[in-house]
């Protein structure tokens, strides 16, 4: 059967054979024993009934051992034959070419190139996922290829409830992801509820689809580190060391982000197939398994005043303790493994082995979650060291700061303010929240759907072009940013940042957005290139409500509300976006963040012009107003500049208080 028709027959009308999983592919952790005997039950019903009841007698008795042997029912059986790639956009069946878009960046997120776990639908951070089963997949897929302009497809934690009559300015996709009702939004709800197959972790652009490879955390780790060596006076190229965790999907970007910085690297990763994907990919210049190994080519390193990025095939407390033992001085110290979800395979005690660990989680998850805690404690003692000696250290957004303090670790601040409860800062507190998301600087993205690196060439020649334009009259405030970005993505093919997708990430500004998508609508409309979509990382100016990230760096007591998220995707909904998502849990933990994004294919039209500078617009303003208004001086200018440009933008500013309130409280 060829590709085409397999993407429109759905569910296949012959029972395929059965499949197991690919014995090469790296695969999800075991998942907790969590349901209760009746629940079990209640899982297959709800797998069986996405087949018809011939088969159920069959599929009754695989699907018991899937929900046994791997904690869920993912219906391997039912994976397609064909190669799991992002196809150009013609070679989609499909009746409108925004749907055929959609298809081609879900294919994106699971291919195997950039998926973390393929066979379980996961794209990166250990559970982010696009579909909790194979069954969806086929038919979200089947529903796309049928769907015309005047249709929505609707998305429920993967599942398709199906197409619903809209109009052609409406989303074509609308996707949610564990909203669930908030008292029912702890870790072990998510691990319930996924196992009955009824809700699911998206991450931030896994089951939004539009991830793009660790490019796009390469992109803003790199903002990072630059603007985290200048923070502390060290200069490119001169032996700088970075010390931090995790080459999986989002966190194996880091190496290659510390070598464009300019410094030493060394990233622990206790998952040799990871670390091992990233060399091959030419992400980490070289692996290292010793420990003492390591601090010989550290040392080495450090003194040649060399760039180089080198990953530790063990644990990060190991490295953190060793260098402290002889005394390797760390410039900056972060981490970034999966603590969003500690308990299943987010991060490993350095008390067990991979395999072993991967054993007791699932066998015995409350000893391992004790040794987690231990093992958390120990972490931040041998931080506290190097912090000592003046390491910069900083939490990466990863929940690394509070799942330490939830285990009692030493890392709280001995002063603590409002938004400044631990002893380290997010980097969102100290860099990119004060740098860029204030002022409206973000990750914004797109992909050349034709597949051709040639169209990834000029699309990155014609943002440069915008971008040194616009540079010419930036005011100061926003000035470093700009040249960053021109410097990145005028070298960004030259560091080969395509994994899957011919996509790109840069951050720009509402303005810069706005004018690079009109310049790829012209020349799309010219046949320079083929039709682009855009997106954005949720991690951005307004896409996420997430008080220990994105929001960290908002003081006036709303970083726990989730309004602006909210606001967000239903503000793009009806600007023009071609699809929108929101979901719970990504990047730092279930019940911990609600982000919220979208996607916008441009065709060279007029009425993609007309969605473009309405949606952006409103994109990243509506986070700028926010951001102002909790009295962030930066996002006070950005949004006073955007009302002088944008006729009929009108927005509440704060009056700041010079009185003394201490002291009148007191009186």
């Amino acid at each position: 059967m060829d590709f085409q028709t397999a993407i429109r027959q759905g569910i296949p009308s012959e029972l395929p054979a059965a499949k197991s999983p690919n014995p090469d592919w790296s695969h999800a952790p075991k998942r907790k024993d969590i349901l209760r005997e009746e629940e079990k039950v209640l899982a297959l019903k709800n797998a069986l009934r996405y087949f018809p009841k011939k088969w159920h007698a069959e599929l009754a008795l695989e699907f018991a051992s899937e929900l046994k042997h791997y904690g869920r029912i993912y219906m391997y059986r039912f994976k397609p034959d064909y190669d799991m790639y992002a196809r150009p956009i013609s070679e989609y069946p499909a009746q409108c070419q925004q749907a055929a878009a959609i298809m081609l960046m879900i294919q994106n997120n699971l291919d195997p190139a950039v998926a973390q776990h393929p066979d379980e639908l996961i794209t990166y951070g250990g559970n982010g996922a696009v579909f909790q089963n194979w069954a969806q997949y086929l038919l979200t897929m089947q529903y796309l290829s049928e769907m015309t302009e005047n249709q929505s497809l609707h998305m429920y934690s993967g599942h398709p409830m199906g197409l619903f009559p809209s109009h052609p300015d409406a989303p074509r996709v609308v996707v949610t992801n564990g909203m669930v009702i908030p008292n029912y939004s702890k870790p072990d709800d998510w691990e319930r509820f996924n196992a009955l197959g009824v809700s699911q972790y998206g991450q931030m652009t896994a089951g939004s689809y539009m991830y793009i490879g660790p490019q796009g955390i390469v992109h803003g780790t790199t903002i990072t580190v630059l603007n985290a060596l200048r923070k502390v006076g060290a200069k490119p190229n001169s032996g700088a060391l970075f010390v931090t965790a995790g080459l999986g999907g989002m966190s194996g970007a880091q190496p290659k982000a510390g070598n464009i910085a300019g410094c030493v690297s060394v990233t622990a990763e206790v998952n040799p197939a990871a670390s091992r994907k990233r060399h091959a990919q030419g992400w980490v210049d070289e692996l290292i398994s010793d420990i003492d190994q390591l601090v010989s080519r550290v040392k080495e390193a450090k003194a040649a005043q060399e760039t180089v990025s080198i990953a530790y095939e063990g644990n990060v407390v190991e490295v953190w303790e060793a260098f402290d033992k002889e005394g390797i001085y760390i410039d900056l110290g972060s981490d970034q493994t999966s603590l969003h979800n500690p308990w299943a395979g987010g991060y490993y005690p350095v008390q067990l082995g991979f395999e072993e660990a991967n054993e007791m989680m699932a066998n015995q998850p409350e000893e391992f979650k004790a040794l987690v805690q231990e093992s958390l404690r120990r972490h931040a003692a041998a931080v506290n060291k190097h912090t000592a000696k003046g390491t910069y250290f900083f939490d990466y957004g990863n929940a690394f700061l509070l799942e330490a303090s939830r285990a009692g670790a030493d890392v709280m601040n001995p002063e603590p303010t409002i938004g400044r409860e631990f002893k380290y800062p997010s980097y969102v507190q100290d860099i990119m929240g004060p740098m860029c998301f204030d002022y409206g600087f973000g990750p914004f993205r797109w992909v050349c759907s034709s597949g051709q690196a040639e169209d990834l060439a000029e699309t990155d020649r014609i943002a440069s072009e915008v971008l040194s334009k616009m540079a010419e009259t930036a005011p100061a405030e926003i000035r470093q940013q700009m040249e960053d970005n021109i410097r990145w993505i005028e070298a960004a093919g030259a560091n080969k940042m395509v994994v899957g997708s011919q996509a790109r990430i840069l951050y720009a500004d509402s303005q810069g957005r706005i004018e690079i998508a009109k310049a790829f609508n012209k020349a799309i409309k010219a046949g320079k290139i083929g039709p682009v979509v855009l997106g954005r990382d949720h991690h951005d100016v307004s896409g996420t409500d997430s008080p220990y990230r994105e929001t960290s760096n908002i003081y006036d007591g709303s970083q726990f509300t989730a309004d602006m998220a909210i606001q967000n995707v239903i503000g793009d909904s009806f600007r023009g976006a071609t699809w929108v998502s929101i979901h719970n849990g990504g990047g730092v933990g279930w019940g911990e963040v609600i982000n919220g994004g979208f996607g916008m294919l441009l065709d060279g039209s007029e009425a993609a012009n007309r969605r473009l500078e309405n949606m952006l617009l409103y994109d990243v303003n509506n986070g700028i107003a926010r951001r102002s208004w909790a009295r962030n001086e930066g996002a006070v200018f950005a949004i006073k500049r955007e009302m002088e440009r944008t006729p009929g933008l009108k927005i509440t500013l704060p009056e700041e208080s010079d009185i003394d309130l201490s002291q009148i409280l007191k009186d």
